[in-house]
């Protein structure tokens, strides 16, 4: 019950966020991060781009994130793409049979180029 002539207070009501905004944020950023761990960042960033796109057609409140999310997600799939077109195109090299015509030559190629992947021998 208020008297006349006084209004009651109302706390101002929380800022409206979007969920799809800070989703693609999310998963544009652990995109980047999961580019170390063998491309795995692709998929999330996949995710994160088609969740942003959502977020930014919806024109919800909060676009800071989603265009945060877009970008990220697009810079770890453009850079996830060059990787894994160098990385076979280093592959399709040493198979090549006319430069490489045995398996002994072909396996020192791929020894060569790809040193981190040292296949372990099994007694």
């Amino acid at each position: 019950m208020t008297l006349p002539g006084y209004q009651t207070y109302a706390p101002p009501s929380p800022p409206k966020r979007s969920t799809l905004a800070r989703a693609s944020q999310v998963l544009g950023i652990a995109g980047l991060v999961g580019l170390v761990l063998c491309l795995a960042g692709m998929i999330p960033a996949l995710a994160g781009l088609v969740l942003g796109a959502v977020s930014l057609v919806r024109r919800d409140a909060d676009r800071r994130p989603a265009v945060v999310g877009v970008v990220c997600s697009a810079l770890a799939l453009i850079i996830g793409a060059g990787m894994l077109f160098w990385l076979l195109s280093k592959a399709a090299e040493c198979g090549d049979e006319s430069r490489y015509p045995d398996d002994s030559s072909r396996r020192g190629c791929v020894e060569r180029e790809f040193p981190f992947a040292k296949a372990g021998t099994t007694p």
